[in-house]
């Protein structure tokens, strides 16, 4: 099968605005259905707004104080509790009652709150190395955004102990639901509320279109297009949702104008590779990832994919080698040791697989991640036992 990536919850700037051809989405096959608009999107019910005027109530002190309280409490029951799920594309009020969210639905919901509390919410990307996940034959590269909350009016913020969240000025908190990206302190870039919109849109597409839904896939693809006709990664998705289904001619024509808009969005630009391939066109194929892989052969999370990929294609030498070289870039990545307990697992050596299990659990942040690693290890003793 013919593997497309799609790109979930990132962004990209772009130097001068470029030109965007909105005719490319007349006459589309696919019926469009309404989706959920930002207003509803970011909204609190009432339910929430009681809650945070009682805790407003009970403790006295400046807002940034008391929104670093809240959004406190969300950082450590996302990390504690999280599946950290990526398909998880949930509305503000959604994610406040289950925070089995991904960070731009827990960072939607960060920004209701502190807008409800009279602060000012600035949404970032964050500029992490790509990072791919595998789902029913879909490569999926998830990008990472945050909230920067800042007091609005003049006052000083009470100094505090042993806090997770970072803060770039005396009256700003940092919320970042990722505590690899906290540790790291990645690059970051400022973008709109309409950004945020769209990549919600997109990723919520890109789940529909998973799971065979294509309508509706359409539908939040063009309503991302549609709030933020720049936004790349949507012309790019959508793109994949017509060569999916057949429309290679209008599937190109999207794939040039997602890289129209940012020339440096690789995964419409190996998706168009893709297409050359499956339109007997093998040469401009092979020179675009020539020029891809040059471009990712440094990034530890690519190796871990190639790995993955030849893993799947029970190509195990090959996969040795790919998560070998992605541990040589970076030794701290739990990924990277769980594909080698995979390989060894396969080829019968418990005991190396148990090793590089015990190096991925230590190295882990999250605690499902965590929890996956010792029930495999559990097992891996079971059976060593039998």
């Amino acid at each position: 099968m013919a593997i497309s990536t799609l790109l979930l919850s990132g962004c990209e700037s772009t130097k001068t605005e470029p030109q965007v051809d909105m005719l490319l989405l007349d006459n589309a096959p696919f019926r469009q259905h309404s989706v959920e608009t930002q207003k509803d999107i970011f909204a609190l019910d009432a339910n929430i707004r009681a809650t945070l005027d009682h805790y407003l109530d009970r403790h006295n002190g400046s807002n940034i104080k008391v929104a670093e309280q809240l959004l406190q409490f969300l950082v450590k029951n996302g990390d504690s509790s999280l599946s950290y799920m990526r398909g998880a594309n949930l509305s503000a009020a959604e994610a406040f009652y289950d925070l089995n969210a991904n960070c731009l639905s827990l960072s939607i919901l960060a920004y209701s709150l502190s807008d409800y509390l009279g602060l000012k919410g600035q949404f970032q990307r964050v500029h992490i190395p790509e990072y791919w996940a595998q789902t029913k034959g879909y490569s999926l590269l998830t990008g990472h955004v945050n909230l920067v909350v800042t007091q609005t009016n003049s006052g000083a913020r009470r100094s505090s102990d042993s806090r997770e969240v970072l803060y770039t000025r005396p009256i700003s908190v940092v919320i970042d639901f990722d505590p690899n990206s906290r540790q790291q302190k990645f690059a970051t870039s400022k973008i709109s509320k309409e950004r945020i919109t769209a990549m919600f849109y997109s990723n919520k597409g890109a789940m529909h279109m998973i799971n065979q839904e294509m309508d509706m896939a359409y539908s939040y693809f063009r309503a991302a297009i549609d709030i933020d006709p720049l936004y790349s990664a949507a012309w790019g998705n959508l793109a994949v949702l017509y060569r999916i289904n057949d429309h290679t001619r209008q599937a190109e024509s999207l794939y040039q104008q997602a890289l129209l808009i940012n020339d440096e969005n690789k995964t419409a630009l190996g998706n168009l590779a893709l297409l050359y391939e499956l339109t007997d066109r093998p040469d401009k194929a092979e020179e675009i990832r020539t020029q891809l892989h040059a471009l990712r052969k440094d990034n530890p999370y690519y190796q871990i994919a190639l790995g993955d990929e030849a893993f799947a294609n029970e190509n195990y030498d090959k996969a040795l080698k790919h998560y070998r070289t992605a541990n040589k870039l970076s030794a701290k990545i739990h990924e990277g040791y769980f594909g080698l307990a995979k390989v060894y697992y396969v080829q019968g050596d418990l005991e190396l697989s148990r090793t590089f299990l015990n190096r991925a659990l230590n190295l882990a942040s999250f605690g499902h991640d965590k929890q996956r690693y010792r029930s495999k290890l559990e097992w891996l003793s079971a059976v060593a036992k039998n």
